[in-house]
């Protein structure tokens, strides 16, 4: 991280969904560089570029036209250069399928989208302010999900 700023993307066909998340970042006052896009094809094509800067935090929607989360997750984890950036699952389903497959994939964390900008908040905050170092040495599925 450059002077600690964070670097985090959302990729997600949302537009609402996308200017809710960028104006809770603003409101946490964390420094941090948010990018979003809005299908996975856009996403990918950015992170495998030789000089993209790889996101410290990626939140990612399952269900984008083009190219969905969970073939971005596939693709990011068989890409040497990215596999080990922090991936955030970030999505409307509470399917115990997603979650579960999402898991299994390697993702670090399942956050249902809040339907609450507060909550919303909240949650970006918590996952922003984890020390995934420590993390994913015993990542389980116990608290893969994150409840609010």
């Amino acid at each position: 991280m450059h002077n600690n700023t964070i670097n985090i993307v959302l990729a997600d066909d949302d537009e609402d969904d996308r200017l809710f998340f960028t104006e809770a970042f603003e409101e946490l006052k964390i420094k941090s560089n948010v990018s979003t896009y809005n299908n996975g094809v856009l996403l990918m094509e950015y992170l495998n570029k030789n000089d993209s800067i790889i996101p410290e935090l990626l939140f990612l929607d399952l269900n984008m036209p083009k190219k969905s989360g969970i073939e971005c997750l596939v693709d990011i984890k068989k890409n040497p250069r990215l596999k080990n950036m922090i991936i955030a699952i970030y999505s409307t389903s509470a399917s115990e399928e997603d979650i579960e497959k999402t898991f299994v994939l390697g993702a670090n964390i399942y956050i249902k989208k809040p339907n609450d900008f507060k909550k919303l908040k909240k949650a970006l905050s918590e996952v922003v302010t984890t020390n995934w170092q420590y993390q994913t040495d015993n990542l389980n599925k116990d608290n893969f999900l994150l409840r609010l």
